[in-house]
């Protein structure tokens, strides 16, 4: 598997496998398919609550633990300086690891440079190799650089043919060299992206599926994506981009299909924030 550089020196595989909405029944198997297909970059969360079955596959696989990076997200209702050390102790017990890869804030509400703090600390520990954010917007990635000693390695935004992220990717490239992931970066089937007329032909040419020609772009534009199925077939499929390249014409044709913003909600609306914080508080019932 490919690998971009971090600004710490830490490798991370290109192509990530995420778990967000896999049935924790399914889980472990599904991270097992994986790794048999080939993939060795695993994103889960603490609010997906499926770290624990994530584990069971790596505790499982006769894979070496230093030949796989795994990531999890601190969720809102853990923020704080305390509660975000003593969340991510809890993962690691969740997986059974010592280390976790990546860790990175879901996301840009509440108490964010304490949280964030707790992973700088958490790193020099050498509990985190590698630390970020999630969903952070241009100002929100420029404040926490600015005011933290810490460049986070990466930001996971959402980043698909309808919400291309250029500006942000520009901005994050200048402030450290923070490196960007992709989450939906086939925008769960919005829009009838896999039957998209642009993404069709350019596969076509290649013999390619419009989901390969995606991840394939953002693999040029230099951004790691996350991928998600619980069928094997389409597991290979994934990750089966690294023999054929886009053409400038392409890569035209792909700008085209951007529209006016997120597939699913826009952080920098204050209501996205109440619909947070009514969620933390659903889930502290």
């Amino acid at each position: 598997m490919k690998t971009f550089k971090l600004n710490n020196g830490v490798e991370i595989p290109v192509l990530g496998f995420g778990v967000f909405q896999i049935p924790q029944e399914q889980t472990k198997q599904a991270v097992l398919d994986a790794i048999e297909v080939g993939y060795r970059h695993f994103d889960t969360a603490q609010s997906y609550f499926n770290e624990e079955e994530v584990g069971d596959a790596i505790a499982e696989t006769i894979i070496p633990r230093e030949n796989l990076f795994i990531t999890t997200k601190v969720w809102l209702s853990n923020y704080g300086y305390e509660n975000t050390k003593t969340s991510i102790k809890i993962s690691l017990e969740k997986m059974k690891l010592d280390y976790l890869d990546l860790v990175l804030l879901h996301q840009p509400f509440g108490d964010v440079f304490g949280s964030y703090k707790a992973l700088v600390d958490l790193q020099k520990e050498g509990k985190i190799r590698a630390i970020g954010v999630s969903n952070f917007n241009e100002l929100r990635l420029a404040d926490i650089i600015s005011f933290q000693d810490t460049v986070p390695q990466i930001n996971q935004i959402e980043i698909n043919p309808f919400h291309q992220r250029e500006e942000d990717l520009q901005n994050a490239l200048s402030r450290g060299n923070v490196q960007l992931e992709a989450w939906a970066p086939f925008a769960e089937g919005k829009n009838g992206i896999f039957e998209n007329e642009i993404l069709s032909v350019i596969g076509k040419k290649y013999g390619k599926s419009p989901a390969q020609v995606i991840l394939r772009w953002l693999y040029e534009r230099g951004i790691v994506s996350l991928a998600k199925s619980v069928k094997k077939d389409r597991m290979k499929q994934n990750i089966d981009i690294f023999n054929f390249s886009l053409t400038s014409e392409d890569k035209e044709q792909i700008g085209t299909l951007q529209t006016s913003g997120s597939q699913f909600f826009d952080h920098d609306d204050p209501k996205t924030v109440d619909f947070f914080e009514k969620l933390v508080k659903e889930r502290e019932i």
